[in-house]
C-alpha cells in the first residue's frame, strides 16, 4: 500500500517498534472518536520507538480521506485498505479494528469496535517498557509480515 505522500509501506520496515495498525473510515463514529487519542499516542511516543498506521476502509479512497486527514490533523501515516488487504489481516469485518503489535512484530493484542483510551495506553506503554515484550493479551499471537502480500499466520517473522 502507499501512504498519502504516495511512499510505499511495509510493515517489515518497522521491526523493532511497537505499532498500532488502525482499520477505520470516515464514516465510522467510533473511528471518530479514537484519531484523538491516536494522534495524542503518536505524538507522546513517537521517539520511544512507536508508531500509528491507519488505514482507511472508505470505499471513494483519498476523495474522502486526503481532506479527512487535514481537518482532523491527523499525524501518522495513513493508507487506504482493499478486500485483499482486510483478508491478510484476517479478514476486517467490523470497523474500528486495531492491532498492537510487539517490536517483533508478533500480534500482542487486537481490538474490534471503540476500546477505551486507557487500555491502549496501558498496552502501548507495556510493549514499549519491554522491548522482549511478547504478546499480553490471549486475543492474537500471530505475526504480520508485511503490507504487501503478507497473511497473518501464527509463527511468521516478518
Amino acid at each position: 500500500m502507499k501512504d498519502a505522500d504516495g511512499n510505499a509501506v511495509n510493515l517489515a520496515d518497522y521491526r523493532g517498534k511497537v505499532v498500532l495498525v488502525n482499520f477505520w473510515a470516515t464514516w465510522c463514529g467510533p473511528c471518530e472518536a479514537e484519531i484523538p487519542w491516536f494522534i495524542e499516542f503518536e505524538k507522546k511516543y513517537k521517539d520511544q520507538g512507536f508508531a500509528v498506521l491507519g488505514v482507511s476502509m472508505d470505499d471513494d479512497g483519498w476523495k474522502s480521506v486526503r481532506p479527512y486527514i487535514a481537518s482532523h490533523k491527523i499525524n501518522y501515516r495513513i493508507m487506504i485498505g482493499s478486500e485483499v488487504v482486510s483478508q491478510q489481516f484476517g479478514e476486517i469485518e467490523s470497523l474500528p479494528t486495531s492491532f498492537v503489535l510487539d517490536r517483533e512484530g508478533r500480534i500482542a493484542a487486537n481490538h474490534v469496535g471503540l476500546v477505551d483510551k486507557v487500555d491502549y495506553q496501558n498496552e502501548i506503554v507495556k510493549l514499549l517498557q519491554d522491548p522482549k515484550s511478547i504478546a499480553i493479551h490471549d486475543a492474537g499471537t500471530g505475526v504480520l509480515a508485511g503490507l504487501t502480500g503478507a497473511s497473518v499466520r501464527a509463527g511468521q517473522r516478518p
